[in-house]
């Protein structure tokens, strides 16, 4: 916890914050605006994700940009910075008037290299939409070929990224949320501090973490290039690394293996790959790779 609040407020605003994200209902758009002012950057952060979240499914444009747009270029704190730049960006040609101050954070060196990354996608992704709007260009449904209004291509690529007819977008929505439903009942093994993981692999690395006193983010979303979002085994947001247990051998395992690790390559993020047979060594393999990003076990390690 980052802030003045006491432990519980600061776990039920989290959970505030994520339910509001996953319901889908532009009205809990102003709960989330009060809830980007808490003092916590977890907080924050998530709130600002759930914003993000519900560009679309009609939230207040003007509202959701009027309240991202400070925290997305002032806030101190990197990764809440790098939750807003993404859920501004989600709201399209609402952000026009930010652009400069985009462009500006952009250009802008930042010890943070993903800050000015994200402020550049925005940019991008702001000014298409603005020059849809205003140039009315032609755009075809990307499933079924159709041509789509303006208010389905916001829709579809605030939500995205890809452009949909209203049909194949609600087609779209139903999949994902079966897939992400299939995903959190494979969930079913608990580890020492209480996360449900798919893998006795990932509970090893999982408890290795915990005992080493290391904050980490089980399966969270990360989208990384244009029509790709993936989903991190582990993420260490001290060190913004990120850890991918490598569990299975079959040949379209390996596929989507070597494609994801070639999507962390290419945008330049920190990656540690372990596998079945780093297991037993975890201190010799996840614990040396961990000390080449700054880890100092004799200040973090904390007995379970």
């Amino acid at each position: 916890m980052d802030s003045n609040m006491d432990l519980k407020q600061h776990q039920e605003a989290r959970q505030r914050a994520v339910a509001l994200g996953r319901s889908q209902d532009p009205a809990a758009l102003p709960e989330l605006v009060q809830l980007l002012k808490t003092p916590s950057a977890d907080v924050q952060r998530l709130a600002a994700s759930a914003i993000g979240k519900l560009s679309g499914f009609g939230a207040d444009g003007s509202m959701a940009v009027e309240a991202l747009a400070p925290v997305a270029l002032h806030d101190p704190h990197p990764q809440t910075r790098q939750y807003a730049l993404k859920a501004l960006k989600t709201y399209g040609a609402y952000a026009e008037a930010w652009l400069d101050e985009l462009d500006d954070l952009a250009a802008r060196p930042n010890r943070k290299d993903y800050i000015p990354v994200a402020a550049a996608a925005a940019a991008r992704t702001i000014r298409e939409a603005v020059q849809h709007r205003e140039q009315q260009k032609e755009r075809c449904c990307l499933k079924c070929g159709q041509r789509v209004a303006f208010d389905e291509f916001e829709r579809s690529m605030r939500l995205f990224q890809r452009i949909y007819c209203d049909k194949c977008f609600d087609e779209t929505c139903v999949k994902r949320r079966n897939w992400e439903t299939g995903v959190e009942e494979k969930k079913n093994i608990k580890t020492v501090d209480g996360t449900l993981v798919q893998s006795s692999g990932e509970k090893k690395i999982a408890d290795w973490l915990a005992k080493a006193g290391l904050d980490y983010r089980y399966d969270g979303r990360l989208r990384i290039l244009e029509g790709f979002q993936i989903r991190p085994d582990f993420y260490l947001p001290q060190f913004d690394v990120y850890i991918e247990y490598w569990g299975m051998d079959t040949p379209r395992y390996k596929a989507g293996m070597y494609l994801k690790q070639d999507l962390y390559q290419k945008t330049g993020k920190k990656l540690i790959s372990l596998y079945p047979a780093d297991q037993p060594d975890l201190d010799g393999t996840l614990g040396k790779k961990l000390k080449q990003f700054g880890w100092n076990p004799a200040r973090q390690d904390r007995s379970i």
